[in-house]
């Protein structure tokens, strides 16, 4: 099957979306599918072949709302042969250029719904009247919705008109990149990772930095390490000094891949605190944590909360509580290995070839070929 993938962005860019839509070209390539990427060049990148698939990156006007405007993407959507055009939201541009364009071509069109699209100031204008014109025509267009969390079609109003043709898929992890490795534990020490700008402050890190204060007085060597760059990193640095914790406190910038699976096997615990259930959507760095054999802190709104509380592999909290996040913590730390007993099998749920031959077997209904 000849497949197009269009992220708005794709790797090396290291964003939640961005490494979805990574595995599931990789898995799809492996099962003999032809695969060609096409997506900005943000971060510039001569990568063009990448196992067993193509990418093409093309050049953008500019930004809005972290959205790259490729204008000449319609033109070379429009030129490619393909089978099914399999498109992300929440960026605005890419995907509904691709629903135009595989409509217009009379070929199938597969959306990946990750979350709704939301914004602050201009930003909250900007995507108000896009969920309510552009929106509306690029799920329309969509032969099939694939959400990656279990409630989300009850959560977005924006979905519920096409219920019909939305199924869940959850996202999976690639169990062997993300396992256990044979590393010494670093006693009283958390993991967070994102981009740190301002269109994921949904993560939730002001909060955890918060609650760093609190964990401090009873474990004073506490030591959190946060991953990932943006423009909001001076920012927290500065918070950090405010509260009194920039020694507790190790920025440690852009983690390549191949350091990754050492932070996750290095630390105690992992916490993702996102706080906007609009724009959070699976967790996909918790599913990374627990196959590194890491329990997890989260809040409830994200798409793998419900099986962390039923395996017990880590603490549900509510959003924006801090009192919470901060004694949820000092309890991992102190019964580390009680939250680590079912991290087996709770991942083996998420195991990315599985979930990604969900993903082919919606390909062949939607296109009605035979495997």
């Amino acid at each position: 099957m000849k497949i197009i993938q269009t992220p708005v962005r794709f790797y090396p860019y290291p964003g939640g979306v961005e490494n979805y839509a990574l595995n599931i070209s990789k898995e799809l390539a492996r099962l003999g599918n032809k695969v060609k990427v096409i997506c900005a060049n943000e971060p510039k990148s001569d990568i063009r072949n990448f196992n067993g698939f193509k990418i093409e990156r093309l050049d953008y006007l500019c930004k809005i709302a972290n959205t790259n405007l490729t204008l000449s993407l319609p033109f070379r959507l429009w030129k490619e042969k393909f089978d099914i055009m399999h498109t992300y939201l929440p960026t605005p541009w890419s995907a509904d250029w691709s629903a135009i364009i595989g409509k217009l071509r009379g070929k199938k069109v597969v959306i990946s719904y990750c979350n709704d699209i939301t914004g602050d100031g201009v930003g909250n204008i900007i995507s108000k009247i896009y969920n309510n014109t552009l929106l509306k025509l690029t799920l329309k267009l969509a032969d099939k919705i694939i959400t990656i969390g279990p409630n989300y079609l009850q959560s977005s109003k924006y979905l519920k008109k096409y219920s019909s043709k939305v199924q869940f898929i959850p996202i999976g992890v690639d169990r062997k990149i993300f396992k256990k490795i044979d590393i010494k534990k670093q006693n009283n020490t958390i993991f967070f990772l994102s981009i740190l700008d301002e269109y994921h402050a949904y993560k939730g890190l002001d909060y955890l930095l918060e609650a760093i204060k609190s964990v401090k007085k009873e474990i004073p060597n506490i030591k959190l390490i946060v991953g990932g760059k943006g423009k909001l990193l001076e920012y927290y640095k500065v918070k950090t000094k405010k509260l009194a914790i920039e020694n507790n406190v190790e920025f440690q910038g852009f983690i390549p891949d191949e350091k990754l699976v050492e932070c996750y096997n290095k630390c105690e615990v992992f916490v993702l605190p996102s706080i906007d259930s609009t724009q959070e959507g699976f967790g996909i760095v918790l599913l990374e944590a627990l196959a590194c054999g890491t329990p997890v802190i989260t809040t409830d709104i994200v798409g793998i909360a419900q099986e962390i509380k039923e395996y017990k592999t880590g603490i549900v909290i509510k959003p924006k509580n801090i009192e919470a996040l901060s004694k949820a913590t000092v309890e991992i730390l102190k019964n580390r290995n009680e939250f680590s007993k079912n991290i087996p099998t709770l991942i083996s749920k998420f195991d990315i070839r599985k979930l990604v031959q969900e993903i082919v077997n919606c390909y062949y209904e939607v296109t009605n070929q035979q495997k």
